[in-house]
């Protein structure tokens, strides 16, 4: 039994193999219909050329002429099918025929015209002058028209086929390079169910007119005529070459359709081969901005991180993942990510590793910036030349509800990072800040105006050799007993190590330069893990309702690259002591920013997607004043990258105050909003009842308009 079974084991796949080897590909079944095709078409077109110059009358032929073509057919036969065989004309996709097919064609015909003019000259008979001419072009004609009627019915049988069960009729707008590309896509695709209907330009000169069989209608003012008459549902942007005010003032017309839009990225891609409709991306809210992309002088920068060791604290978030990203890419001689949360650390290693393998000198730590021994040991190990805080707590109103937290590891750790460049001769030390900074309204924002307050009073001590006016903040509570303050020991241990370690009197008046202090502000992002964009896309998808928390909220954009380019552009004009403010262009309302993003989508607000106004949160406030609204306000040579004027304060008044604020905050005090309230005179607290008539004292300017919803750093 067990042998039988073996047996028909065997045997099965053996008759498998037999069936293969019997099968034929469809392809080989063409090219032998296409030899058996060539055969007749050669010598039927010389016949032609010889039976045409007697009048088409076989009898006036004279049999000389006769005797030397059939004498000469199997001979020419022969040599044209080698031709044909060795230029590819028997495996060619034809399907998809174009020039470089027909390029092949013609060349065999010059080929095979050479030869059959002077061998059958030579060997038999000179034939008439008609007799070559005619035969030459009647092949030609026989050769290409069967390979390229091929392509065409093709074609024609999936176009009808499409056309028929088309889900979409498509309007391309741009009939331009890439538009013609996305057309012939359109056409021949077999996986695209989409009918071009028509084509919009802005050039008249192109009206009225076809391309590839689809007619140009007339420019952005026929939109809206040519979506009703050809009942248009999707609209594909072929325009990547376009200004982004042509481009906002065009999506703003199509938002108006209620059509599906989609857009070509970048014409970089018509360069690569890469247009295509799977290249095509739904239409962003940032092209509806209406600004150029944000430049910065990449050489600067170059110079700048080249060959230093450069340190991000909160390097996995998403202003911190960018530094690094950027920073990576500007070989630096280390770079060092320092962050809380291992899963997002782990991710930006593993992006940097695939990208840059053993190019770039990376390491990874995990740790916190409130642990005053850890954050030491990373500077005495590494000793960066760069640092880029951007560790924080961002969410305004979940820091609200835990006010010291945002004290503990906003403001303390900052100090503490900061204490430890500076003890340490970092040449740099750069604050990632924010514009709710600016005469804020929530603890969050008083927390990161206090971060700015730390890193003036840093630079200032740094300029002075002032180090013995530095106090150290415990990463512990200090117990009181007997109403007498008892350091907590684990921390006086380490303050007492660093004390031997290291004369604080001499700090930064070593062989290294002194530590430069600086912070740069600027307010929303998009795509940030907070950002009311991917929350939108998110409500859309599932039906709504798309929640916005007033219908008055404005606040600017700018992309995270962007914002990050412009933090270590601002870097290299550092000196020490600077707030670097950036503009953030023009303020959109989030009102207007959610209905368009659901109009881009396909669905009308209200409608089909409901809008729900859900009222301010905990510390947000209806306006943020303008970046640019504070007095003495310097230029830089980036227009974008400006300098604010310092608040003066007492720099010894201010570490006192403090350091009762560090100790109030690790005994989770119930009054620390008020002693925050006490150092950032700006602060006005709106509690947990924000009324949206928070307008911020006027200054400059005065009044500006950018709106906080959520954590957008």
């Amino acid at each position: 039994m067990s042998y039988l079974k073996e047996s028909n084991k065997v045997s099965k796949p053996s008759k498998g193999n037999n069936l293969k080897k019997r099968h034929i590909e469809h392809w080989k079944v063409i090219a032998f219909y296409l030899i058996i095709y060539d055969i007749i078409a050669v010598n039927f077109s010389y016949f032609f050329g010889l039976w045409l110059r007697f009048d088409l009358r076989f009898s006036k032929i004279p049999q000389v002429y006769l005797d030397s073509y059939l004498k000469f057919v199997p001979l020419y036969t022969v040599f044209a099918l080698i031709v044909f065989y060795a230029l590819h004309l028997y495996k060619s996709l034809w399907r998809f025929a174009s020039f470089s097919e027909l390029n092949r064609i013609f060349a065999s015909s010059v080929i095979t015209t050479v030869f059959h003019t002077v061998f059958i000259t030579v060997l038999l008979k000179r034939m008439p002058i008609s007799y070559y001419v005619i035969g030459s072009a009647m092949q030609l004609a026989l050769v290409t028209a069967v390979r390229f009627a091929y392509r065409y019915v093709t074609l024609e049988r999936t176009r009808r086929e499409r056309n028929v069960s088309a889900v979409h009729n498509v309007m391309v707008i741009g009939a331009g390079a890439a538009g013609q590309v996305i057309l012939k896509e359109l056409k021949s695709s077999t996986e695209v169910m989409s009918k071009p209907c028509c084509v919009i330009d802005d050039n008249p000169n192109k009206w009225g007119r076809f391309m590839e069989g689809v007619p140009v209608v007339g420019g952005r003012d026929s939109i809206m005529k040519a979506v009703d008459k050809y009942r248009i549902d999707q609209i594909l942007l072929a325009i990547p070459t376009a200004s982004p005010k042509d481009k906002r003032d065009i999506l703003n017309i199509c938002k108006e359709t209620h059509c599906e839009l989609k857009s070509l990225p970048g014409i970089y891609q018509l360069a690569n081969g890469e247009v295509s409709l799977s290249r095509m991306k739904a239409v962003a809210v940032e092209d509806l901005l209406g600004r150029e992309p944000i430049k910065v002088n990449m050489e600067e920068i170059f110079q700048y991180i080249w060959g230093k060791t450069i340190l991000v604290t909160g390097g996995g978030g998403s202003i911190g993942s960018e530094l690094c990203r950027q920073i990576a890419g500007h070989e630096p001689k280390q770079l060092i990510i320092f962050d809380v949360y291992e899963n997002n650390a782990y991710d930006i290693e593993q992006e940097l590793k695939r990208k840059y393998k053993d190019k770039l000198n990376l390491v990874v730590l995990i740790g916190s910036v409130r642990d005053s021994r850890r954050i030491n040991m990373v500077f005495e190990k590494y000793k960066p030349d760069i640092v880029y805080h951007a560790a924080a707590h961002k969410h305004v109103p979940l820091m609200e509800t835990s006010p010291n937290e945002a004290i503990k590891n906003n403001v303390v750790g900052t100090y503490k990072t900061a204490y430890a460049a500076l003890r340490n001769g970092a040449q740099k030390f750069v604050l990632i800040s924010t514009d709710k900074a600016v005469n804020p309204t929530s603890i969050m924002g008083a927390s990161k105006r206090l971060c700015e307050m730390v890193i003036q009073s840093m630079d200032a001590v740094s300029k002075e050799g002032r180090m013995d006016i530095l106090p150290f903040l415990y990463a512990h509570a200090n117990k009181t007993i007997d109403w007498q303050v008892v350091p907590d020991p684990v921390d006086h241990m380490a303050v007492e190590s660093v004390r031997e370690e290291k004369n604080m009197d001499t700090i930064g008046q070593g062989s290294r330069a002194r530590t430069q202090f600086v912070a740069v502000r600027f307010g929303n992002v998009l795509g940030s893990n907070g950002s009311v964009i991917p929350l939108f896309k998110k409500q859309i998808e599932a039906g709504g309702p798309v929640t916005v928390t007033h219908p008055d909220i404005v606040r600017y954009f700018m992309t995270i690259p962007e914002a990050v380019s412009l933090v270590m552009q601002a870097g290299t004009y550092a000196r020490g002591g600077e707030i670097f403010v950036l503009d953030m262009g023009d303020p959109v309302k989030i009102d207007t920013l959610a209905r368009n993003l659901i109009k881009l989508s396909g669905y009308e607000p209200g409608i089909d997607i409901q809008m729900a106004y859900t009222g301010l949160r905990p510390g947000e406030k209806l306006f943020e004043e303008k970046l640019m609204a504070e007095e003495g306000m310097l230029k830089t040579d980036n227009e974008l990258i400006h300098i604010g004027k310092p608040v003066e304060f007492d720099t010894e008044e201010f570490l006192m105050l403090l350091e009762e604020l560090a100790r109030a905050s690790y005994e989770n005090s119930d009054h620390i909003v008020e002693m925050v309230k006490t150092i950032v005179t700006t602060f006005q607290p709106v509690g947990d009842k924000p009324t949206g008539k928070e307008f911020l004292r006027k200054s400059g300017q005065g009044a500006g308009e950018a709106a906080v919803t959520t954590e957008e750093e």
